[in-house]
């Protein structure tokens, strides 16, 4: 897939290639292929969003995650009480379809599926797209797992992931045609952070990694050594 000029790669594994090589090579994309002043303004809301300290204040391991309901990609509601019923779960929280780094993601998890359910593990995708746009993100990316919208990030709130984009770069979206309220079905201009969970079946959070940084994410392999310990 080209996204502006940058490809994601979405037409097959790569077997060897790490996540963050499939990242490392976007962020190289985007260097060529994004004027300089479009990116700095991303790297000023990204340096004001650590400054923030948004990170530290995330639902941390060992806190007890919340239930909830969400539609699917096809509108079925999903629960998270059914799916801790049958093992571990592993959520993806991501912000959008529009996102290269988002879907470079969630085709390594596509990739890792049948070896997630093989440990007896639920996988799960969370934005805040409508249904809808989760079903285009699906369709498009070949995702056989549930890709679930968090209408307003409720749950994201919960969470401790959500922030609100800021004036400039709303202003720099706009340009570049990132619709926010037309895939996320507000006018907020919220967003979560990117993060990773994995959920004990009593609710206990095993794994939480989060980052300000929306072009980094952990590898899946680390949480999928926490649902085989």
């Amino acid at each position: 897939m080209k996204w502006r000029g940058i490809s994601t790669e979405q037409d097959g594994a790569r077997p060897g290639v790490s996540l963050a090589q499939r990242l490392m090579e976007i962020k190289a994309g985007v260097a060529q292929y994004v004027r300089p002043e479009n990116q700095a303004i991303n790297e000023r809301a990204v340096a004001e969003l650590e400054a923030s300290g948004i990170v530290d204040r995330i639902l941390p391991v060992g806190a007890r995650a919340p239930e909830f309901t969400l539609p699917d990609q096809n509108g079925k509601i999903v629960s998270s009480a059914d799916l801790l019923a049958k093992g571990k779960l592993v959520i993806d929280f991501y912000r959008g379809r529009w996102c290269p780094f988002c879907v470079t993601e969630l085709e390594t998890y596509r990739d890792m599926h049948e070896e997630i359910k093989a440990s007896g593990t639920s996988l799960i995708a969370i934005s805040p797209q409508t249904v809808k746009h989760s079903a285009f993100t699906a369709d498009q990316h070949k995702l056989r797992f549930p890709v679930l919208s968090d209408t307003g990030n409720k749950l994201a709130r919960q969470f401790g992931l959500v922030y609100s984009v800021p004036a400039y770069q709303e202003q720099l979206f706009r340009s570049v045609f990132i619709n926010l309220p037309l895939t996320n079905g507000d006018d907020t201009w919220e967003l979560p952070l990117p993060a990773t969970y994995v959920i004990d079946t009593d609710r206990t959070v095993l794994f939480a990694e989060a980052f300000s940084d929306y072009t980094r994410r952990p590898e899946p392999s680390e949480p999928l050594n926490i649902v085989n310990e």
